[in-house]
């Protein structure tokens, strides 16, 4: 899926990356949990989060996490755009919940990491 398609099927808004919409994912993992972000040894996956704060945004950078959906409505704050932003990342927001925007995604084609 391109990243212009999950947006529009989880009625995201893009915080920052708005040049990147073209870029495809095949794979996406779904974590509250930072610690469990660490453990994925794959590239180009897409990241579900509720946890939206600036060490989410570090945790992504040092695992080389290139997408982010913050759901929940969550909050994202100038600080975390700016750090992504830096470090290239596409980061997405939706009002959705990590279950209905999981199970929206897994529906389109999107495979879990494991």
């Amino acid at each position: 899926m391109t990243i212009g398609e999950i947006v529009d099927a989880v009625q995201g808004e893009v915080m920052c990356g708005e040049d990147r919409m073209f870029e495809v994912v095949e794979y996406a993992f779904a974590s509250d949990l930072m610690s469990d972000v660490l453990t994925i040894k794959m590239d180009n996956f897409l990241l579900v989060t509720g946890l939206a704060n600036v060490q989410s945004i570090r945790t992504a950078e040092m695992s080389d996490v290139r997408y982010i959906i913050f759901v929940r409505g969550k909050a994202v704050t100038d600080e975390m755009i700016d750090l992504a932003d830096e470090n290239g990342m596409v980061v997405i927001r939706t009002d959705y919940s990590m279950f209905k925007t999981s199970g929206i995604l897994y529906s389109a084609g999107l495979k879990p990491v494991y």
